[in-house]
């Protein structure tokens, strides 16, 4: 699996190459009339063609020309997913241009650190919200020209003001300049080349201030031919293509979510539907039943936990049933599994019978009836979890990769999937794992090219021998499948001299339906202990079920019942350990985790330091004298 390269991508090609937005000019020809994107607007779906879409990107690509962006200048977009994203995001490529992307909860102190260290020159701001983080640091930002801004509410007092330009004024922009400079979109695709930079990507920040990982074209043609377009990625062995439809819900600044939308739209010609938002993303599913779905560890874990919950409010006779339903499920799911993750005579015959009477209502239920490809990836996941969804029919993969090599390292190939591993490497790519460190290490075209603007950070990612470090530790099983330990930086080393992976007893507790947040400790300890913060609305409506009174989130988990409740979540997981990765005592966390209270990145993952700092009493306290 060797591979030729240049560190950060393939050789420079001739000029014209292909890229994402010229897939999507090329699609808007072939068929103008089909729908590429739906929307929700006041409560309707409403849909725009290819035509309509490569239109838009067009008009925006001359709006940034009028506005003298020029090759390499960096256009940021600070907004929730919606077709503006796209649309800009498409226009900011066509004219050579460097798409940034901010998380909606970024607050004004980041969008001030990311918008400087990018060096922004234009910023679309969703709405009102957005636009006063940036107006509280613009005098920070010398380099920002023009603030767009979608949403016209709240925007009166800037009517004024020329540093904004409203989204509807800013397509009029483009369109008066294309009258006067037609084909000056088109001329600057043309000279595209493969080494051209499309988009930084910003690293979460968990050990330090975030990281802006620059993604070529080369790269993302990488990703497409290993991720998407491959006829072996999918059961069936059928790729992506017109007839499907995608969901778009998470954040577009994250590398998985762009992969599995957007550039699967442009790249399969998929119809792009965009959630409301992530709190209704299950009422979404539902109405859009899409084929193919990606979801975060987290969202699986909630899909999971709805349809465990489900019967907590039935009659007797439908919790047994459902409890019947997730027995069978469980069945089905261990028995592919052990088959690499393909039916057997046993699970086929099972599953037609659990299918008309059961699977068929909770797949229903979680908007998947219809998904024949279900993705996880981006953090761990639960085996459990897995193996529960092949048993109800929707056949999760999980995949492993990271921002800075496209997504692309392993996968769990169809009929050779092993539970508990990320599968085996791609295609053209290079996966090993440091006999000294553990560390895994990648090297393949969809390695990206560097860190913006930091040369020293750049190197330091990189082996002699040109290998991109993931920071991971990971082992082989059975010479062919990759098994991720955990974060290098975040393996426990106790004082009795044993190394834990926190990540697994972590997920598994986190398997019930009301454990949201799980942080183990344990380094430099004699015993691990553990944070654990609740699912507030399963855990609320379990109290109410049992009269149990209570008046907010902190008022809840102190009540005994409630500890009584964890304590058991504990014993279970404690069950599928080690003595030495038992959790000997936990407290509870107190607050719900939040990314602008410092707890969380952007991406809902734990910032561990810094939960360590903030609850540090509550730790010490399940110490005390026994250290």
């Amino acid at each position: 699996m060797t591979t030729t390269m240049e560190r950060g991508g393939a050789p420079s090609a001739d000029a014209g190459v292909r890229t994402l937005v010229t897939r999507i000019r090329d699609r808007a020809h072939e068929t103008p009339n089909a729908v590429a994107m739906r929307e929700k607007d006041f409560g309707i779906w409403q849909e725009i063609t290819w035509s309509q879409l490569w239109e838009q990107i067009v008009e925006a690509g001359h709006a940034l020309l009028a506005l003298g962006v020029d090759v390499g200048d960096r256009v940021s977009i600070h907004s929730e997913d919606r077709p503006e994203w796209v649309i800009l995001d498409m226009a900011t490529v066509a004219i050579r241009a460097i798409t940034v992307g901010l998380y909606p909860t970024n607050p004004s102190a980041e969008v001030e650190y990311l918008l400087s260290d990018s060096g922004s020159v234009v910023h679309l701001a969703e709405d009102q919200e957005q636009a006063d983080k940036v107006l509280e640091v613009i005098d920070h930002l010398p380099n920002l020209r023009k603030i767009i801004h979608v949403e016209p509410r709240g925007f009166r007092d800037v009517r004024d003001d020329d540093r904004f330009i409203f989204w509807d004024d800013f397509l009029e922009l483009g369109r008066a300049h294309r009258r006067e400079n037609a084909g000056a979109v088109e001329s600057r695709m043309a000279v595209a080349e493969l080494e051209d930079v499309i988009t930084l990507v910003y690293t979460s920040g968990t050990t330090g201030p975030p990281k802006g990982a620059m993604l070529t074209n080369a790269n993302v043609t990488f990703c497409a031919d290993n991720l998407v377009t491959a006829e072996n990625r999918m059961p069936g062995n059928q790729p992506p293509g017109p007839e499907d439809q995608i969901l778009t819900y998470l954040p577009l600044c994250h590398v998985a979510e762009r992969i599995f939308s957007t550039w699967t739209m442009a790249v399969c010609g998929t119809v792009l539907n965009f959630a409301e938002s992530i709190e209704t993303v299950q009422e979404n599913l539902r109405e859009g039943h899409p084929t193919l779905f990606f979801a975060v560890p987290r969202i699986w874990e909630k899909l999971h936990a709805g349809i465990m919950i489900r019967g907590l409010d039935a009659t007797r006779f439908k919790r047994l049933w459902l409890k019947f339903g997730m027995t069978l499920a469980n069945k089905i799911g261990e028995e592919r599994i052990r088959n690499g993750g393909v039916h057997t005579p046993l699970s086929r015959l099972l599953y037609a019978i659990g299918y008309p009477l059961v699977f068929r209502a909770m797949r229903e239920r979680v908007g998947l009836r219809h998904c024949r490809w279900a993705g996880t990836g981006a953090a761990p996941i639960a085996p459990e979890v897995i193996q529960f969804f092949h048993g109800i029919g929707v056949d999760m993969l999980e995949l492993y990769g990271m921002t800075e090599n496209s997504a692309v390292a392993t996968y769990n190939p169809v009929g050779n999937m092993k539970l508990g591993t990320v599968g085996v490497p791609y295609p053209g790519t290079e996966v090993k794992v440091d006999p000294e460190t553990g560390e895994i290490l990648t090297r393949h075209p969809g390695v990206f090219k560097g860190y913006w603007n930091k040369p020293d950070k750049t190197a330091e990612t990189f082996t002699e021998d040109g290998f991109l470090k993931t920071g991971d530790v990971g082992e082989w099983v059975d010479g062919t499948h990759l098994k991720i330990v955990d974060r290098m930086k975040d393996i426990i080393i106790t004082s009795g001299g044993k190394n834990i992976s926190p990540s697994e007893i972590e997920n598994s507790l986190k398997t019930s339906p009301y454990v949201k947040e799980a942080m183990v400790i344990g380094d430099g300890r004699k015993f691990l202990t553990a944070l654990i913060g609740i699912e507030m609305d399963t855990v609320g409506d379990w109290a109410t079920r049992k009269s149990i009174p209570y008046t907010t989130y902190r008022d809840l988990t102190e009540k005994p019942e409630v500890l009584e409740l964890m304590q058991k979540t504990v014993d279970e997981t404690n069950e599928k350990f080690a003595r030495v990765e038992h959790i000997r005592k936990f407290k509870m966390i107190p607050k719900e985790l939040d990314h602008e209270d410092g707890e969380l990145t952007a991406t809902q993952k734990l910032k561990r330091s810094s939960m360590i700092d903030m609850f540090e009493d509550l730790v010490e306290s399940m110490y005390g004298r026994s250290e």
